[in-house]
């Protein structure tokens, strides 16, 4: 349990627990809750068949994380990428939502989060409907949805409504939570590698979220131990 606490300020969560009500815990959405890369590769290949505009869907779907137009401007010219991310929209719902899966983990992490008690927030560059069409279709019930914000986008809103903690798999959520002054949690079920995590200025990584419960465990007990609560 140390080795998940090392590098947090061990007055964090107390101080949280005295200064805000309620505890916010802020996750990214896609390969850190969900595995939705079935349905985005297939809403690509949708994508090439209505433009006729050629996505290499597999190699789209492994780089995840930034906003849709950095994706959509490797495969479209400039004139053409905002008709290319409307036409994506409008497909992704009937391509993307059902393929998406719950990655290891997700379910127990954000159980574990209601526990606290402490609410949830999906901080996601994805657009809001679309992440709520998700977490709709796979029963996940969260307090709040952030859409289409990314790297100071989310740190706004993590700084905003006073987060805790953001986890996350992209290097830009490390450097989203750093931003913000709150600890970052890294997995590695997306793109980035853990040293790329660390690098960018996460606290502690994992594999994926199975481990996420013992570490929350691990920052409250710190947390009240130093508060005495």
């Amino acid at each position: 349990m140390a080795d998940f606490l090392d590098g947090i300020t061990t007055v964090t969560w107390a101080s949280l627990k005295v200064s805000q009500q309620p505890v916010v815990i802020g996750f990214d959405l896609d390969m850190t809750l969900l595995d939705t890369r079935p349905g985005i590769a297939a809403t690509w290949r949708a994508l090439t068949v209505s433009t006729g505009v050629h996505v290499d869907a597999d190699l789209a779907v492994s780089r995840l994380g930034p906003p849709l137009r950095q994706e959509m401007s490797e495969w479209f010219p400039p004139d053409r990428i905002e008709e290319a991310v409307g036409i994506y929209r409008a497909l992704y719902p009937d391509h993307a939502i059902a393929p998406a899966m719950a990655l290891p983990g997700a379910f127990e992490a954000l159980d574990s989060v209601r526990r606290v008690p402490a609410q949830i927030a999906v901080i996601t560059s994805k657009l809001g409907r679309l992440a709520e069409l998700h977490l709709a279709h796979l029963g996940i019930s969260v307090d709040r949805v952030y859409g289409d914000v990314f790297h100071d986008g989310k740190a706004r809103v993590l700084r905003d409504i006073g987060a805790a903690l953001y986890v996350g798999d992209h290097v830009a959520d490390m450097q989203a939570a750093v931003l913000a002054g709150i600890p970052a949690v890294g997995v590695t079920s997306g793109p980035c590698s853990e040293a790329d995590l660390r690098a960018a200025g996460a606290t502690v990584v994992f594999e994926d979220l199975r481990p996420f419960p013992a570490f929350l465990q691990g920052m409250i007990s710190v947390g009240r131990a130093v508060s005495g609560d």
